[in-house]
């Protein structure tokens, strides 16, 4: 957070908009249903596990990597089928409904939608058994991970915004213009992208305030419990804004990252 303060990617975004009473509620509840769900793991592991899967003796930070890679392919599906299934959608606009990004509102997630990704993410370590100190560690990383991909520090990743799913990619994702939005699904690679056709980048395009949200919803609710109840009332949709000029035009191959 200090950092994205001395560096922003857009000063604006660092301004309240009525919105950080509504994120820490959503960082609380959700931060707080992943401590219970840790509390359940070796219950899980018991009942679902096969024995002997897990590989226990490699080092434990070959084993983190491993479940990091596991988890990141559900999440990435999960999340995936979440902007193709208009039931998911509902659950998952709350997510996109932010205006701006500064890294802790990667958080806010409606708790349902929490609880499928975490069940695809999390379903297959728990048949392999996976160990309570790993899904520990991994459940850090995903919290820094979302930090890293919604924060506002004007990153200059080079060549590794191809392997990493941090903020300069996934800023594309949270676009208001539509099917325009729908790139960079991955949590922590771009591999999953690459494969499902949906990579995008355009290092000659700065994301800036008003470029993010739902753009056929300018409507959606800001605050917390009405946005809990929103996927379950009459959804009514505006016309979506256009797309930008600037992002329709042909890519210059010339550019940084």
């Amino acid at each position: 957070f200090l950092v994205g303060w001395v560096l922003p990617y857009e000063p604006a975004w660092n301004r309240s908009q009525a919105d950080r009473l509504r994120d820490s509620l959503h960082a609380l509840v959700n931060e707080g249903l992943n401590a219970l769900g840790l509390l359940a793991l070796p219950g899980l592991v018991a009942l679902l596990a096969h024995d002997g899967l897990w590989p226990r003796d490699w080092p434990l930070w070959g084993q983190l990597l491993l479940a990091i890679v596991i988890a990141d392919c559900g999440i990435t599906l999960a999340h995936y089928a979440s902007h193709r299934w208009a039931w998911l959608w509902r659950l998952h606009a709350v997510h996109h409904s932010v205006l701006r990004m500064y890294g802790f509102n990667g958080l806010l997630k409606h708790p349902l939608h929490q609880l499928l990704e975490a069940t695809a993410g999390l379903l297959p370590l728990l048949v392999l058994g996976i160990p309570l100190p790993v899904a520990q560690l991994l459940a850090l990383a995903i919290a820094i991970q979302l930090l890293l991909q919604h924060s506002n520090v004007d990153m200059r990743l080079g060549l590794l915004r191809l392997v990493f799913a941090w903020a300069p990619v996934h800023r594309f994702h949270h676009m208001k213009y539509g099917r325009a939005g729908d790139v960079n699904f991955g949590l922590f690679f771009n591999v999953w992208d690459w494969l499902l056709g949906t990579e995008f980048y355009r290092h000659d395009y700065a994301m800036r305030q008003g470029d993010l949200g739902i753009g056929s919803r300018p409507d959606y609710p800001v605050d917390y419990w009405p946005q809990l109840l929103e996927p379950f009332k009459a959804q009514h949709y505006a016309a979506e804004p256009k797309v930008p000029e600037a992002l329709r035009r042909p890519v210059n191959p010339a550019g940084g990252a």
